[in-house]
């Protein structure tokens, strides 16, 4: 089994239950089949439960899992015919973005998404999948070959944030990832993004500005990390789940708020429990959007993307009765 999470403590308890009644029965030839079977029926009842009802505190600790698939493991399973592309041409190949050329059910496409590495050697490597400015550079370059070549861009987004360290600003980190906005603005190919674990602040939005833009069922997508937040507003970093609550990061919170156009559903208990199974889901939703936008001009895609944008932030006021868009 996948690493669990402490909320569930009680699942793993009456798993081991059963475990224990079915050893017990087959080394003692005792029939605990009657036992085995009520138990087996209240683990299935506590799960649906359980996973019906994650607040945000527990989505969290599922988008931040540490098998929680990446984007070469959905690269893997959905994609055929992938050539990785490194580097962005003026200082280096930054890990913490993967990105290059594969057939989506045939049809050429460029992927861009941020990786996080499988062990510590690797997450180290990789900057624990927070970019520096060569990796949204890289992501550049290589959406600015799909433009030119006609190739629609799928972006998985999975980062707390770009690398917030001295070399990053040094290298000039906020205008690299604001040419990244502009540059996707105006792209004259579909995008389509999915949010497969954290999107955290701009470090995530640098590869979010999509005509279709979605987020898996237990993800997480924010302006700023919750420790973040709470140290600011706070001034207490232990308050991250008090943050996190306030914030609306969770994906049914996000769609209210009309940033994304849809979520993703997960297996039970998250995408590491069925990297099959989510992966479909996935490549469904992928190309359900993109033979939708493949329809549309060069312009129609450019104005859809704008207006998928300007809409984002509209409120409603109540002034004697009447609402007004604000």
């Amino acid at each position: 089994m996948a690493a669990e999470l402490p909320f569930e403590q009680p699942l793993i308890e009456v798993r081991e239950k059963i475990e224990d009644l079915k050893k017990i029965s087959q080394d003692k030839q005792i029939d605990f089949s009657d036992e085995i079977a009520l138990l087996e029926k209240r683990y299935k009842q506590q799960e649906a439960e359980l996973y019906s009802n994650l607040n945000t505190s527990q989505k969290m600790q599922i988008a931040r899992h540490p098998q929680r698939p990446t984007t070469l493991d959905y690269i893997q399973h959905i994609f055929t015919d992938f050539i990785e592309l490194h580097g962005d041409r003026m200082f280096s190949d930054d890990l913490a973005i993967v990105g290059g050329v594969a057939r989506l059910n045939g049809v050429p496409v460029t992927i861009v998404g941020h990786q996080k590495g499988k062990d510590t050697k690797d997450n180290i490597a990789r900057h624990f999948g927070s970019p520096h400015p060569e990796g949204y550079r890289k992501s550049l370059r290589l959406m600015q070959q799909a433009n030119k070549f006609k190739r629609p861009i799928i972006t998985f987004i999975d980062t707390k944030g770009a690398y917030p360290g001295s070399a990053a600003e040094e290298r000039n980190q906020g205008e690299a990832i604001a040419r990244n906005l502009m540059e996707m603005s105006s792209m004259r190919v579909p995008i389509v993004c999915v949010v497969i674990g954290e999107g955290g602040s701009g470090g995530a939005l640098a590869l979010g500005v999509g005509n279709r833009v979605f987020m898996l069922e237990n993800a997480i997508y924010s302006a700023i990390t919750p420790e973040g937040a709470a140290s600011i507003i706070y001034r207490d970093a232990s308050k991250s789940m008090e943050a996190a609550e306030a914030m609306k990061i969770t994906a049914d919170e996000i769609l209210k708020l009309g940033v994304i156009e849809g979520i993703i559903p997960e297996p039970k208990g998250g995408a590491h429990r069925d990297i099959v199974v989510q992966a479909e889901a996935i490549k469904q939703v992928l190309w359900t959007n993109l033979q939708e936008l493949s329809k549309m001009t060069e312009t129609q895609l450019i104005e859809d993307r704008y207006a998928k944008f300007r809409k984002i932030g509209r409120f409603t006021t109540i002034q004697e009765g009447n609402p007004n868009h604000a």
